[in-house]
């Protein structure tokens, strides 16, 4: 385990907590302490850390991989910052973000035409980690010229049948 400072804030917190209510049940302090100092790391691995886990949002990040692209579309959310971040296709052709993507998921919309276009790709990025998390994340690349003019990250509400 990496000792960080939410780690040591967080364990003091646990702590505090766990003083107090035992504080409250035996008032010698040096019983208190100890039975704190035993409880804090069980309380705080077998219900404090979970309990955050569920409510954040983190999750890894990854540098784009086309083989894992390819292989895990479900954790294709891991890669997205990265494409972004560094604009690793801006100015790259169809074909070229074919062979690292595929071929697109499904088209855009084009709101000028009024009909889907071949110019806007879509792709799945899957689902971000969390318990209330009903948000596909999706990438839209957008096509000039035959080139990658620009990339945009945005969610699709799911819901479940």
């Amino acid at each position: 385990m990496i000792i960080t400072p939410i780690l040591i804030v967080s364990l003091i917190i646990v702590f505090v907590a766990v003083w107090l209510f035992v504080n409250t049940i035996d008032p010698r302090k040096w019983l208190t302490f100890l039975i704190s100092l035993i409880l804090t790391p069980i309380l705080y691995l077998y219900i404090f850390y979970p309990l955050v886990n569920i409510v954040s949002s983190y999750h890894h990040q990854k540098y784009f991989d086309a083989q894992a692209w390819k292989k895990k579309p479900e954790l294709r959310y891991e890669m997205a910052n990265a494409i972004l971040t560094d604009s690793l296709i801006i100015g790259k052709t169809k074909n070229h973000i074919t062979s690292l993507f595929g071929s697109p998921e499904w088209l855009g919309y084009d709101e000028n035409l009024k009909v889907s276009s071949n110019q806007i790709w879509n792709y799945n990025l899957g689902f971000k980690p969390g318990a209330f998390n009903n948000l596909q994340e999706c990438i839209e690349i957008k096509f000039a010229n035959n080139k990658v003019a620009s990339l945009k990250l945005y969610q699709l509400k799911k819901t479940f049948e």
